[in-house]
């Protein structure tokens, strides 16, 4: 790690997350980011209870003269997306994060930096261990698996909390002031399918899609990036018809809620074919590579000779197969006829497996609107039943429905334009949040979210304004500062 950063200002926010980054905290393997949080919250002196599922609450009293303002609720979760480039050699399970500074940004080498949401969090520490930040009594609540699932936020009982306002410190643009965010539910397809044995006369060839951007599956699924799994999938099309092409095995995209910026296919054809089938290839590129040359400028297709494999899909299942992906909705799906802007429905083709014997594709559809995510959703549950697969719903979690009248809202757009002289952008977000979920529990909660400009998260390209967590860190101690009397 650059040792610079922990210089950075503020530093007592730089240094948190640096020491959080040096933590292994991928979702659902929490284990030594939850102790390092029982750690902190029990060395600085502060009640720390860890519930059932995993949570961490750090409760912290007012600072004198603050006793009889509204209790705070400061939330962010624990766990950052695991995803590095392919020729980067990194150990998310044993090794820190290796950050960098690059002007007025801070990156990491080659994989995602966990900027979402460990700045929220390392903001969070940094005003529980401080001794001289006025503040009313605080309730910091970090979550586990936000990535994931939000099964921390689902897991978190009633009654727990006491605050009247929560604010939620993971949103990714500093001029904005969420008020709401989509829902979402996992649509994974299974198959088994027949292996057979390699054909006589057979050629072994590898493609690879790789280059692409990815980004997160909610807050850039309208920016029409590439998908690398649809572009793999445009590649082997009519591929049996045309060059006796049989696949033995793909593996494309990664995490439910990232673009997929990468896919490897293992295939054969007949080897009479080679020479036009190299010629179908290269013209598939060319055609894609001019598709998306202003949006994915690192986009490559490769194509390489291998060694020949065992086994191959039965050709009935793999056209089943190729057809279904061909089908099955990516992007925007639709956008919403209230909010200018705003993406209402989205699905995103998350992850390809084929290999033996057994076929799992997984989508992440989002929705601010509950009646059209389930649209999407049975849309792609009837695209791949009619290829025979087995469609399981999981995961299924509430969006935020945005309140204009909120009181913490006509706070802090207040002291923002105070600030900063600009009024900020007060909108719903299609990322999702876990102000939703939190809200079935505590339906009276205020509730917000804001946070510094993060670019490029869920992907090796993410970075953190550092002049930006400057600016979040200004405006979330003038909020503290302004927070309302209970009577109010």
């Amino acid at each position: 790690m650059d040792t610079n950063i922990k210089q950075l200002e503020p530093q007592t926010l730089w240094n948190n997350f640096a020491n959080l980054n040096a933590v292994p905290r991928a979702s659902k393997k929490e284990e030594q980011v939850i102790e390092f949080m029982m750690s902190f919250g029990k060395r600085v002196g502060l009640e720390t209870i860890k519930d059932h599922v995993g949570n961490v609450l750090i409760k912290k009293p007012a600072t004198t003269g603050m006793e009889n303002r509204k209790t705070v609720v400061l939330q962010s979760h624990l766990d950052m997306v695991h995803q590095k480039n392919n020729e980067t050699a990194f150990d998310f399970a044993t090794e820190g994060i290796k950050m960098y500074i690059d002007g007025d940004w801070v990156k990491a080498d080659g994989t995602t930096l966990g900027a979402d949401n460990g700045i929220g969090v390392a903001a969070i520490m940094s005003l529980l261990e401080s001794s001289d930040i006025p503040h009313p009594a605080l309730e910091a609540l970090f979550t586990i698996d936000e990535e994931t699932g939000m099964t921390g936020a689902k897991g978190l009982q009633g009654g727990m909390l006491q605050g009247e306002i929560l604010l939620n410190l993971d949103t990714e643009e500093d001029d904005e002031l969420d008020i709401g965010c989509a829902g979402g539910v996992d649509v994974s397809a299974t198959k088994k399918y027949t292996e057979e044995n390699v054909p006589a006369n057979s050629l072994a060839f590898h493609i690879t899609v790789k280059g692409l951007n990815g980004g997160h599956s909610g807050m850039d699924i309208h920016k029409g990036l590439g998908n690398a799994n649809k572009i793999m999938n445009r590649l082997l099309w009519d591929g049996y018809e045309n060059f006796g092409l049989r696949i033995s095995k793909i593996e494309g995209g990664g995490l439910r809620n990232a673009i997929p910026r990468e896919s490897n296919a293992w295939m054969v054809i007949s080897t009479e074919k080679e020479t036009t089938f190299l010629e179908n290839i290269h013209l598939k590129t060319q055609e894609i590579t001019l598709e998306y040359k202003s949006l994915e400028p690192n986009l490559q297709i490769v194509i390489e000779k291998c060694e020949t494999p065992l086994k191959v899909m039965d050709v009935t299942t793999q056209e089943q197969l190729i057809k279904a992906i061909y089908a099955a909705h990516n992007g925007v799906f639709r956008m919403s006829p209230d909010i200018e802007d705003l993406v209402e429905a989205s699905n995103n083709v998350a992850r390809v497996e084929v290999g033996d014997g057994t076929i799992a594709v997984h989508n992440l559809t989002r929705s601010s609107v509950e009646s059209s995510k389930m649209d999407v959703a049975n849309q792609l549950k009837a695209t791949f039943e009619l290829m025979g697969a087995t469609v399981e719903f999981s995961g299924s979690y509430p969006g935020w429905s945005p309140n204009a009248h909120s009181p913490i809202l006509e706070t802090m757009s207040g002291l923002y334009e105070k600030l900063f002289q600009e009024k900020p952008k007060v909108m719903a977000c299609h990322a999702g949040l876990e102000c939703g979920i939190l809200g079935t529990n505590y339906p009276t909660m205020d509730m917000i979210s804001f946070g510094p400009t993060i670019q490029g998260a869920h992907s090796p390209d993410e970075k953190v304004c550092i002049s930006s967590v400057q600016k979040f860190w200004k405006y979330l101690l003038e909020t503290l500062k302004n927070i309302p009397n209970k009577e109010e």
